[in-house]
């Protein structure tokens, strides 16, 4: 393995914050405890054993020659915002490699990344991890996806006189009150980038409080992603086994959100018979237990997972699988956005939208705010304060499907506004993109 030469290794410690400083020792100091910590992983379902190794930034795949942009996102969420960049970026001829932290995620770009674009596990934020990854893949151009910043990564990239942008760039306040608590570290990290590009003016005017240096508002690719796709076949099938019930969704949901569509189920049922609720989890994981709650309060429920679909007498369909939320939009007319009714920050609505939802969510929307306070204002989306009030606002929707579709109707038409993010984000990449080309003219 090779480690960082003296020149990189000065470049990385120069004038280093002690935060930042003590951070690399104790991350180095812990390289031995790594397996541990991804046995552990493995066994909670959080790790492919199958891929471990990419954690420790080893490769099998060889680098392919030419300019590689590298991009980095956390999950599903980011990967799948970054999906019709990475469509632009492959326009031009660059190999594509992308990175992130998830088996879920790892889900999404097995099904979902063009052909030739390479998805690898990000390696875990210790230095010999970070060092042997970038040996490897050695990119010219690293994209940092929304706020998934690893010091030890941005650290050696930029050792290494590799241009660090920040696309797609969300910092809510509660984030950025947490990193204020490092402004030193925070600014050095943000310094090393040559660009940030905000989701918003809010999103900027943080980054730049915490010494972002070059700052652009782009808006959200979240807004340009084409709506999740769902297998004709498996739709057909759900949809013969629900027939013309009336169906209602709770989407991405976090623990005690499921509890409260139970309990809007069960003071609707009675009226609106045959009424049948989608859960599909945030975690899917979760999917059992969340059947037991339901079982619990005397609901006859069904598990997706295990490949059974809802009957007849089927109160609660707990859809915990991987990448079916386009198929969870098609099926529900009314859905709740998950992460709202806890203070997670809510879910994106955007994907429901697009497939024709009327969305309802809670107050906590913190991580989508401009999103959701644009869909509200234009009443393309409602706030419900509580549990209770899920409830009323289901049933008033079941019972005045004009009023529901007339607000589904109106929620694309309300984003317009601010769509248009990935021709800006593509912009301003642009000059790094020309440079792979004129590098090729040079050569030929």
């Amino acid at each position: 393995m090779r480690w960082l030469t003296a020149t990189e290794s000065s470049r990385v410690a120069e004038r280093l914050p002690l935060l930042l400083h003590s951070y690399r020792l104790l991350t180095a100091v812990a390289a031995p405890l790594a397996s541990l910590l991804l046995s552990y992983r493995v066994k909670r379902g959080k790790e492919d054993a199958r891929r471990l190794p990419e954690r420790r930034g080893e490769a099998v795949t060889p680098r392919p020659d030419g300019p590689l942009v590298w991009l980095h996102g956390a999950s599903v969420g980011e990967l799948t915002a970054i999906l019709p960049l990475i469509e632009r970026i492959r326009e031009r001829e660059v190999t594509v490699l992308v990175t992130s932290g998830t088996v879920t995620s790892a889900g999404v770009a097995e099904r979902r990344l063009p052909p030739g674009v390479i998805h690898q596990f990000a390696p875990l934020d210790v230095p010999p991890f970070v060092t042997r990854f970038l040996d490897h893949w050695k990119p010219d151009l690293a994209l940092f996806v929304e706020s998934d910043l690893w010091p030890n990564l941005i650290l050696a990239s930029s050792a290494r006189s590799v241009p660090l942008i920040l696309i797609n760039g969300r910092l809510s306040e509660r984030s950025a009150r947490r990193w204020s608590w490092a402004p030193r570290s925070i600014g050095d990290l943000l310094h090393r980038f040559d660009l940030c590009l905000a989701q918003s003016t809010a999103d900027a005017a943080r980054y730049q409080g915490l010494g972002a240096p070059r700052i652009a508002t782009t808006g959200n690719l979240k807004l340009d992603v084409p709506a999740p796709p769902a297998d004709d076949d498996k739709l057909e099938a759900i949809k013969a086994a629900i027939g013309n019930r009336p169906v209602i969704a709770a989407a991405s949901t976090h623990p005690g959100e499921e509890t409260a569509m139970i309990d809007a189920h069960r003071k609707l049922k009675h009226s609106f018979p045959g009424l049948l609720t989608l859960v599909a989890p945030r975690h899917p994981q979760r999917g059992p237990g969340i059947a037991d709650i339901a079982r619990n309060a005397g609901l006859v429920t069904a598990l997706r997972s295990l490949g059974e679909l809802p009957k007849s007498d089927t109160d609660i369909y707990v859809a915990d699988t991987l990448g079916e939320l386009g198929l969870i939009y098609r099926l529900a007319p009314i859905v709740f956005m998950g992460g709202s009714l806890v203070s997670h920050g809510g879910q994106n609505p955007i994907e429901a939208a697009k497939l024709g939802a009327a969305i309802l969510h809670g107050p906590h929307v913190f991580n989508f705010a401009e999103i959701y306070a644009t869909l509200d204002a234009a009443g393309g989306a409602e706030e419900v304060a509580d549990a209770g009030r899920l409830a009323v606002r289901i049933g008033a929707w079941l019972t005045d499907d004009n009023t529901r579709r007339k607000v589904a109707a109106t929620s694309l038409p309300a984003l317009d506004s601010l769509v248009g993010a990935l021709d800006r984000t593509v912009a301003a990449l642009d000059p790094y993109l020309m440079q792979f080309r004129l590098g090729r003219s040079d050569h030929a």
